[in-house]
């Protein structure tokens, strides 16, 4: 008789049956968390460790196992815009959902997410160093998000999956991002089919299950671990360098992050309500779990060597480093075998807090908000273009994990 384990139960039960059952055989490690201070207010309290995505999860399987994938993928590289239609042809099943899962949620304000564009248009130059130095990199010491990340099949193509990964942090953060004419939602839905074909895939590579310490990838406390990479550190980053951000703007770019996590699929009791919330999620899902892999340095090397390319040698893999190093600190950068540089760190600990402040004071200045956003535009154009290749960003769903 087999051993009784999560994997067993899973392919005894399926997804959906073996929540319950996951549950119950979990190591004691409470979810203390309280749902009362999510968007919803209330919640039941399941550890979102051993919660999915019911809804997507056996759709993507199925299509996976239908042999859809390369016809589907090939429909949906034409939808784009929020507002446009879903493409012809779909399968029926795809089709309802994808409708379903497209829509905002209730309580999406469509005032916050307006103001949400000033917040990113004064801030555009700070955001695109964070998303990319500090979560990007802040991502390779998340343990299952690198195992994710380095044995599925976009591992095998950093630029690729790197480009797709910054195409989210570009919707969220563009002037039009849950407007019709905007690409966020599409981004969003397109990346939670995708994280369900994981779900699916990566139980089967013997390299991945021979790496991770748990049966499914991706489960809705992972993909908060991963969202507070992003926006709850772009927020405590911004606060320790005293960026004056008004409350409005700063409630603003929290609510469209809130909005972006409901469209990944994850349940609204999970998602904070507040920043004060966020930060208490992230004491107990995010830093405890930051430490090395083998796979996060190599993927952490990668990212460092196509982050100086992206910048045609304006900027090398030392400084960007030495940013690394003053985003998260010599732990992390320690962790990460990033060696000091005796030039680049002390400079940056002493001439990022009086461009900050020289950069702000400019802020009030009628034309300087506009002129700061068509810079920081144009930057982030160029490093999606270059990783793109200068063709179009198409988030696919995979049908194979990466090749061994």
């Amino acid at each position: 008789m087999k051993p009784l384990s999560r994997r067993n139960m899973l392919k005894a039960g399926g997804a959906l049956g073996a929540i319950g059952a996951l549950s119950a055989a979990a190591p004691a490690q409470a979810w203390t968390w309280s749902a009362a201070g999510s968007v919803a207010g209330a919640g039941a309290g399941a550890d979102p460790r051993w919660v999915w995505d019911p809804e997507a999860d056996p759709l993507v399987a199925s299509i996976i196992g239908r042999g859809d994938v390369p016809q589907v993928n090939t429909l949906l590289r034409t939808w784009k815009k929020n507002g446009q239609p879903l493409p012809d042809g779909l399968p029926a099943d795809l089709r309802d959902f994808m409708e379903y899962a497209r829509r905002l949620p209730s309580w999406a304000d469509q005032d916050k997410l307006a103001t949400a564009v000033e917040f990113n248009e004064k801030r555009g130059l700070y955001l695109g160093v964070l998303y990319g130095l500090a979560s990007g990199m802040m991502s390779t010491v998340i343990p299952k998000e690198a195992l994710a990340v380095y044995y599925s099949r976009g591992g095998a193509d950093m630029k690729d999956r790197i480009s797709k990964t910054a195409k989210l942090g570009y919707d969220i953060g563009s002037v039009n991002a849950y407007q019709p004419d905007g690409e966020m939602i599409v981004t969003a839905v397109k990346t939670r089919l995708v994280h369900a074909a994981v779900r699916h895939l990566l139980p089967q590579s013997p390299q991945w299950t021979g790496a991770a310490d748990e049966d499914i990838p991706i489960s809705q406390r992972d993909i908060m671990v991963t969202w507070h990479s992003l926006p709850t550190t772009v927020m405590r980053k911004l606060t320790d360098w005293k960026v004056p951000i008004p409350a409005a703007e700063s409630a603003a770019f929290l609510h469209s992050w809130q909005v972006g996590a409901y469209l990944l699929g994850v349940r609204e009791e999970y998602i904070p309500a507040s920043w004060a919330e966020a930060n208490a999620q992230a004491v107990q899902v995010l830093d405890p779990v930051l430490t090395p892999t083998p796979e996060g340095v190599e993927l952490a090397d990668i990212l460092l060597h196509l982050g100086a390319s992206v910048d045609a040698g304006l900027l090398s893999k030392p400084i960007l480093g030495a940013f690394t190093r003053f985003m998260l600190g010599d732990k992390i950068a320690g962790w990460l075998e990033i060696p000091r540089e005796p030039v680049w760190d002390p400079l940056l600990r002493t001439a990022w807090g009086p461009f900050v402040a020289v950069r702000e004071g400019l802020l009030p200045f009628p034309l300087a908000p506009k002129a700061y956003w068509l810079f920081d535009e144009f930057l982030r154009k160029a490093a999606l273009l270059f990783l793109s290749g200068a063709r179009p960003i198409s988030i696919e769903i995979p049908d194979t994990n990466r090749p061994s």
